[in-house]
């Protein structure tokens, strides 16, 4: 009984379709055409993909922090570990770079040798005094270097792990973003058009390897990536799954239309994450990806169906009514 409802009911989908095809096809048209007037809505995310549902516990209690410390993915780091550092004239540089940063709107707090203080005695106020570990902008001599890295390494145990490493000789340069701007646009646009120049026109001047780290540079590096790769990921699967389909049936035709098929599904994906305001993430990047992977095999099902309908008796219509019946609903529910 249930099967019988169910060829009946896929029976009279299968005729409306076919009834109806001409404003179908005009239907999807003017949906994917609406679609991809939806692209421009499209944001790519500037934070890390969130793996638990909002009302989780631990998702609860991080946004609490949040509400309380504020905004904690906020520091880039800048490293150097090399001997050549210590000449004047590198060392130098380094101080300069740090001020470059400071300068900027987007920066919060720049911590480095340049801005370090260390405490002095006043024993006439009875007091500590803090006073700048460099006393003067320019150094001259290699023998100042030596002091002050001297001064710092053995007598302000206080700075080691946070601007150097006595045993490696590594020295850092902290750069703390402006809280407001962490999880926005403002982040990369800083982070590509000048973080990222000014390191590099510093290592061309100096020959230093400068590494830098820090969450805001990892996800915005993270984000670009996924931006990048998504259009080779999606090319690549067209290409082999086009491949694929054209081993089986040996014709352009039955695979220039999959390729329209699947090509409308990713369209309309794209579409509907613009529509309801979607960030794309890792995530939701692979999300075209697997329509055309899925996408593909239902093509080469409905077709093989097809042809095997037209063997048996050679009628087109009744063979597409029974690849709908048939075939359409594991599709549907693919």
């Amino acid at each position: 009984m249930i099967q019988w409802i169910n060829s009946r009911f896929w029976g009279s989908v299968a005729r409306t379709i076919l009834r109806n095809r001409i404003l179908i096809l005009v239907i999807i048209t003017g949906m994917t055409a609406y679609m991809a007037s939806q692209w421009k809505h499209m944001r790519f995310t500037y934070t890390e993909a969130n793996l638990l549902p909002d009302d989780h516990e631990e998702n609860i209690s991080y946004n609490k922090f949040l509400d309380i410390f504020g905004e904690e993915g906020n520091l880039i780091i800048l490293a150097v570990k090399d001997s050549a550092f210590f000449e004047p004239d590198n060392f130098n540089k380094w101080n300069l770079l740090s001020d470059r940063f400071d300068a900027f709107p987007e920066v919060d707090i720049v911590l480095s040798l340049k801005s370090l203080r260390k405490l002095k005695k006043d024993k006439a106020q009875r007091s500590f005094a803090l006073e700048p570990l460099l006393k003067k902008d320019a150094i001259e001599s290699k023998d100042e270097v030596e002091a002050i890295t001297t001064e710092l390494f053995y007598k302000l145990p206080f700075y080691e792990g946070l601007l150097y490493n006595k045993e490696t000789g590594t020295i850092l340069t902290t750069v703390y973003l402006d809280k407001d701007i962490v999880n926005t646009h403002v982040r990369k646009d800083f982070i590509f058009d000048d973080l990222i120049r000014i390191v590099e026109n510093f290592e061309k001047e100096t020959g230093l390897d400068v590494r830098v780290s820090g969450m805001p540079y990892i996800r915005t590096l993270n984000s670009q990536y996924v931006i990048d790769e998504i259009g080779l990921f999606i090319i690549g699967a067209l290409g082999v799954t086009s491949l694929i389909f054209f081993f089986f049936f040996r014709s352009f035709r039955a695979t220039f239309i999959s390729m329209c098929v699947v090509s409308i599904g990713v369209m309309w994906a794209f579409g509907t994450l613009g529509l309801l305001k979607y960030e794309i993430t890792i995530l939701t990047a692979l999300i075209p990806p697997l329509i055309i992977v899925i996408g593909i095999p239902n093509c080469i099902f409905l077709i093989n169906k097809y042809q095997q309908e037209i063997q048996n008796h050679g009628n087109q219509a009744k063979s597409l009514q029974r690849v709908i019946a048939k075939i359409g609903n594991a599709t549907l529910m693919t």
